[in-house]
């Protein structure tokens, strides 16, 4: 039904319409730039990343590119982790193997005692008794993530250097996770526990 005109007038304005939300739109990479920069201003604690025999390369560049990503200050690559200089680290870390200081140490364990002596508390991510659900674990300061390899975790040595050991729950039907996807999981949460 038209609204009716009184005579000689106009109709009634209708209610201004809301002003169109603005669609959001990707940042530019000089945008990308700033943001990272506050965050990182914003990240006072340490970070570092342990690997004890993480075999394949793709998943080591993978973590390699995540350590960046989130600030990692060190790296210890131990056992039989591929290498760095791996193409297959290089093609999935894409360039930033460069960012993260990496050490190359064949013992876990010796490598455990050195993120101890660098003040870092080592905590192992893994699937084994009296671990405690990542978000409950001990992840505020200064901190060291280890992972274990692709089919058999953390080795028992590692573990018993471990200052805790921290699972990521997984409701669905799927009893484990891709160990650089897992990897990534637990860095931005150690990163998002400093933060809050």
């Amino acid at each position: 039904m038209t609204p009716r005109v009184p005579p000689g007038g106009d109709a009634a304005p209708s209610p201004a319409a809301p002003a169109p939300h603005a669609a959001p739109r990707q940042l530019r990479p000089v945008e990308v730039k700033r943001l990272n920069r506050e965050w990182r201003r914003a990240s006072g604690a340490r970070l570092a990343v342990l690997l004890d025999s993480v075999n394949q390369p793709f998943n080591v560049g993978s973590i390699v590119r995540s350590a960046a990503a989130f600030g990692a200050e060190h790296l210890w690559l131990c056992g039989s982790t591929a290498p760095l200089s791996h193409p297959g680290v290089g093609k999935t870390a894409l360039g930033t193997q460069r960012l993260v200081q990496a050490t190359a140490e064949p013992s876990p364990v010796a490598a455990a005692k050195a993120a101890a002596a660098a003040g870092l508390r080592l905590v192992a991510i893994e699937l084994a008794s009296g671990a405690v659900p990542l978000h409950e674990a001990p992840l505020d300061g200064d901190v060291c993530l280890a992972f274990g390899n692709e089919d058999h975790g953390c080795s028992a040595a590692l573990l018993a250097e471990a200052d805790a050991v921290a699972y990521i729950p997984q409701p669905g039907r799927v009893g484990s996770l891709n160990v650089a996807v897992a990897a990534a999981i637990a860095m931005a949460e150690a990163r998002r526990r400093a933060w809050v």
